[in-house]
């Protein structure tokens, strides 16, 4: 396998910047809101990590996006409750969601008002820490709980030459724990070592195989692997007429389903975004409530083509 990084075109500095045309004059692209299915929680920027490229910068020092609390978070659940949207899933990213205290209460609120809840994690020790809390959440609410394991690579040179040092094995045992305790898990990999997505997905499987982890590696929704993302790097400015090119609806895109809630440093209140990917980027803050985000997002940024368009990912389910 190879972990050479791929020398790219840089972005030219013409694109991305006005959210109505594209710089060769093509009306850009943009998603409407058809219904809000899934509400992200950013529980704040601090992880017990220094990932090489963490597309939302996360670590030990970084808290630009401050711990949300389990109140503020309530109040975005009875918006949902209040104005009878159709949110069925609430997910928990970070940063490390379980470095937040709250969590724990945020969890249990959102389960006890009938929601499916997602948690993106390491899976290191601030879980682990928090095991009783979760094991309690399993019992009472089962696989409405589901929890998604940030594992780079199926071996550990690669998985920790993005994450760090001593990194691979701490995760692999918190994913076998999750296993066997019988909790919904996935798994969220990268395309990041140059191998073919079968050869990755055979590795996968037999990590898998090896701790004893219940997921099928083929399923892609049980083991998602991630296109990586470079705003620096060149791609092509999605229009309108790039819908029919490349077969794709506007509705397949995460913005036409899906909002993200973060808690900016200093700010008085929490904040509504298009997106879990632009997290810093004034353009795509769309108010302070869900009613106030339910507008049209243009897509303006490369992430909106490398990850969402071209690269199909979603980060739900």
């Amino acid at each position: 396998m190879s972990t050479a990084v791929a020398q790219h075109r840089p972005l030219a500095p013409e694109k991305f910047r006005d959210p109505l045309v594209t710089a060769r004059g093509e009306t850009r692209a943009t998603v409407a809101l058809a219904s809000l299915r899934t509400l992200w929680i950013n529980t704040g920027t601090l992880c017990n990590l220094t990932c090489r490229n963490c597309y939302i910068e996360s670590s030990p020092r970084n808290d630009r996006l401050a711990y949300i609390s389990a109140p503020e978070v309530a109040a975005y659940l009875d918006e949902i409750a209040r104005d009878r949207l159709p949110t069925e899933e609430i997910g928990f990213t970070g940063g490390e969601p379980f470095m937040n205290t709250d969590l724990p209460a945020m969890l249990a609120d959102a389960l006890g008002r009938g929601f499916f809840v997602l948690v993106l994690t390491n899976a290191m020790r601030p879980m682990r820490k928090m095991a009783a809390a979760l094991l309690a959440l399993k019992v009472a609410h089962g696989a409405r709980l589901r929890i998604r394991i940030s594992l780079d690579h199926y071996a550990a040179p690669v998985h920790e030459a993005e994450r760090g040092r001593r990194s691979f094995r701490p995760t692999v045992e918190g994913l076998a724990w999750l296993a066997r305790e019988g909790f919904a898990i996935d798994v969220a990999g990268r395309l990041l070592s140059g191998e073919p997505e079968a050869s990755l997905r055979a590795g996968y499987a037999k990590l898998f195989a090896e701790i004893g982890v219940p997921i099928d590696a083929a399923d892609p929704v049980r083991l998602m692997l991630f296109p990586e993302m470079d705003a620096s790097r060149d791609v092509p400015e999605i229009t309108e007429s790039c819908w029919g090119i490349l077969h794709r609806a506007p509705d397949s895109v995460m913005c036409a389903s899906s909002r993200m809630v973060v808690k900016r440093k200093g700010a008085e209140r929490p904040a509504v975004l298009a997106c879990t990917l632009l997290a810093y980027d004034d353009r795509f803050e769309l108010g302070a409530t869900l009613a106030e985000s339910s507008g049209p997002v243009s897509l303006n940024h490369p992430h909106c083509a490398s990850f969402c368009v071209l690269g199909g990912a979603a980060c739900s389910r």
